[in-house]
Order: structure tokens, then sequence, then C-alpha cells
């Protein structure tokens, strides 16, 4: 128990580079020394009066600015969760357009009124590339098809069997042997792809990471020309916290050198929970839209071996994540946003609620089709400006989970004006329903409750 040999001729076996190696090495050392990534509330200050973008007063970034910049989009999944067998990115938002659609025209909008050749990269998994990529033909002519200008592979690792703490074998099915590092997982990507280095070699020297579900996550040459003219290695956007996010990380401030952290709940001690989710002491959670230097990068990962020192997250999980009687396995994770603590002068700024606009759930996807969101020319999706940055709080019961499910509610109702909607039961929408302040329709019968046109809410 504890040897590594089988991990590295596994991985090298399947293709799988030197960099994500190191990496997975480094976690599985931790695993077996029991580390527990535990940080207590005594040894952190909150995170207080970060800078708010409307407050930055810098000048838009240019043309020269922008050609030195690259968007990643974090674009690994599946959307299993929400039933779906293709990429997450490829689920219709409204009228046909998808989340890739939208990110494409955002780069595109950005060429157009600036002149520079913003450059796009898709982070891609082994389960969406083809997917992605089949998509993105239809983009040939403005040079976002071609795989070798666009992707950026993820790596996979190898699950450990909780037993042997070995590589689980499952010739049942040998793919499930395998599974995703976590969006931490950018870092050796980056490196063992070779773009770190191309990028670079191109003069691109800055980059805007964010999940490409998160439609509000677009570049902004305002934090553009911040993040360049502050010299910080690396920029965190956050957002504050509402009652709605009392169970989600927060930023910090070690007390002992003073840098920036995340801490999750998984890595907070039950004893202080309570202080975990006070939301006015800890104000601010990370959008996972980052900023990095990618000069800087490079520089930190040579002191650091190369391999940042992220914390390793542990997942208790069955090799067939459909079969719960199937072996016990244990999957290795990191965080990308965990890096924040890597880099000497690291920062982050406050974001509007505008810029986190991420779809998790039928629920969310619900609430995007509807009117308490706008869809802009340039792609950009964001709440309307009368919910002053607040998303409706939608909670649809079990029946609605997949996304094929939400067709059964019929019409989208209007939602500008709704604080909540929950919805029990079958339950149908008519055409010129609007819902205002909170609404709950339950109903248990076997024929759908028909919500005919007017106002709901109190």
């Amino acid at each position: 128990m504890g040897n590594f040999d089988a991990f590295e001729q596994k991985m090298t076996a399947a293709g799988m580079g030197d960099a994500v190696i190191r990496t997975f090495r480094r976690n599985y050392d931790a695993l077996l020394r029991n580390e527990t990534g535990m940080i207590p509330e005594e040894t952190i200050a909150p995170a207080e009066n970060l800078a708010p973008l409307d407050g930055l007063g810098a000048a838009p970034a240019g043309a020269e600015l922008l050609g030195k910049a690259v968007v990643i989009k974090l674009n690994g999944g599946l959307g299993t969760s929400m039933g779906l067998q293709g990429p997450k990115s490829l689920l219709p938002v409204r009228d046909g357009v998808n989340f890739l659609d939208l990110m494409v025209r955002q780069i595109l909008d950005l060429r157009k009124s600036t002149g520079a050749p913003v450059r796009l990269l898709l982070m891609n998994s082994f389960s969406t590339s083809g997917e992605t990529l089949g998509h993105l033909e239809r983009y040939r002519a403005e040079g976002l098809a071609d795989a070798n200008e666009v992707e950026l592979m993820q790596n996979q690792i190898p699950k450990i069997d909780e037993a042997t703490m070995q590589p689980v074998s499952w010739p049942a099915d040998p793919d499930l042997e395998w599974c995703p590092p976590g969006h931490g997982d950018l870092y050796p990507a980056l490196v063992g792809s070779g773009w770190l280095d191309r990028l670079l070699d191109e003069g691109v020297i800055y980059a805007f990471v964010s999940n490409s579900d998160n439609l509000g996550a677009i570049l902004d040459p305002v934090i553009l020309r911040h993040f360049a003219e502050s010299d910080a290695p690396f920029l965190m956007e956050c957002t504050r916290r509402t009652a709605a996010d009392r169970k989600g990380g927060h930023l910090a401030r070690r007390k002992s050198d003073g840098r920036l952290l995340l801490r999750e709940v998984a890595q907070c001690p039950d004893a202080d929970l309570d202080a975990f989710q006070d939301i006015d002491r800890h104000q601010y959670f990370n959008t996972n839209s980052l900023w990095l230097r990618l000069d800087l990068l490079k520089a930190q990962l040579a002191a650091d071996a190369g391999v940042l020192p992220l914390p390793m997250i542990r997942n208790n999980k069955t090799v067939d994540p459909r079969d719960k009687a199937s072996k016990p396995v244990i999957q290795l994770e990191s965080a990308m946003g965990a890096a924040i603590e890597c880099f000497a002068g690291a920062a982050a700024i406050d974001v509007p609620r505008s810029r986190f606009a991420p779809v998790k759930t039928t629920g969310d996807l619900l609430a995007l089709r509807s009117d308490a969101y706008e869809i802009l020319e340039n792609g950009q999706v964001r709440l309307h400006p009368s919910r002053e940055g607040k998303p409706p709080v939608i909670s649809l019961s079990d029946e609605y989970k997949l996304v094929d499910s939400l067709d059964s509610l019929g019409n989208v109702p209007s939602l500008i004006g709704c604080r909540s909607l929950k919805v029990s039961g079958p339950v149908r929408f008519e055409p010129g329903v609007v819902i205002t302040g909170d609404a709950e329709f339950v109903h248990a019968g076997p024929e759908p409750l028909v919500v005919p046109a007017g106002t709901y809410g109190a």
C-alpha cells in the first residue's frame, strides 16, 4: 500500500504527461499522510474592503492589450446531473442558441469592436471534445473550429481503490477506472499540453478563465486594464455572499502570512461552522472567474518544482457512480481558485452579481430562459437591471430535475418581478403567466394543474 509505481505506469500508458503525473503524485502523498486540509477560524481573518469593479477607474483595455489576452473556458462537464448526455455547453439557452454559441459571440464581438485578435481556448475533457469541436465547425470561417487553435485538453487521473490504495480495476467498463482531476488541472494541463509556452511565445500574457456555464463571465476590458496595471500575478473575481450562499466557500486572509485563500465547507472544522456561515463576517465568495499572468504563472511553477501546491480534495465515491454497491474508490481533485494562496501579491475584486450567472440546476435554466435575464447582442447574459443583481430563487420538485422535463411546465412565465417561485408536482403554465414576489404551486394529482394567464404571487 502506498506504492506510486502502478499509478505512474497506468498514466504513462494512457498518454498522460509528466506535469499531471507529478501533480497526482503530490496529492496521492497528501492522501497517504491523511491530510485534512482543515482551516480553523482562528487561523484566518475575513477578507475585507475588496476594490469594487465600478470603482476601479481604469480606462478600458485597448486593442494592443486585448491582443495579449486569451479567454479560457472550462468546458469539460457533461451536465449529467441535469440529464444531459453531451457537453453542458451545447444546452440551448433560448431560441436554439446554446452556451457555446454565446461564448463565440462574445469573442467575435470583442474582435470586431476592438480589432484585437482575442484568443479563445476551450478546456475540453475526453467526454466533451468530439461534440464540442463538431459544433464549432459552423465557425470555421472565423478560425474557431480547428482543435489546434481552440482546444486545451483536460487530463484524467486514476480512481484509487479504497481497500488497496492502488489503481482501481473495473474490467466491466475500464473507462470508469478514470476520473477528472477537478478544474485545478488547468495548471498542469497548460504546461503539459505546451499551450503555456505557445501562448507566451505568441505574446499572450493575460488569461481570463471562467466556467462555460457562467454566461455572466465575459472578458471585461476595464478589468483587463486594471489587472495589467496592477502587476498582480493572479486576480480573483468575487461577489457578495447572500443567505443562499451560506453553505458555499468564502474568501479569507491567512493570519500567518497575510495571503488570500479560499475555504470550502469541507475545510471548516465543525466547531467553526457558525462563523463559516456568517455572511456578514465572511462577505465574499469566488465566482471561479480568474485572471492569470501567464509569465508569472510559469515563474511560480518553476519555483514550486513544476507543481502548484493546491489543497487536495478527497471525494469518496463508487467506481460506477450509478451503482452504489460497486467498489468504493477515492477520487482526488483540486480547485483552480485555490491557487490564490500560491502567489505572493495575489488580489481579488468585488464584482456585481451580474458577472455570476451559472446554470447548475433546471431551476437556474428556467430563470435564464425567462425575462429576468437579458441576452445582449455581444453574447453576454445578465440579470435585468431592475433586479439589482439578485436572481430569482427557483425551487422545482424532483420530477423537473432533468432538462427535458422542463417542457412539461409549458410556457416560461414572466419572472422579472419574481423573488421566489416554488413548483411541486405536475404544473403547466399557459401563456401570459406573470410571477411577482413569492409564489408557490403545489399539486399532487395525476393531471397537471393548469395555471392560466394572470399575475400570481405576494
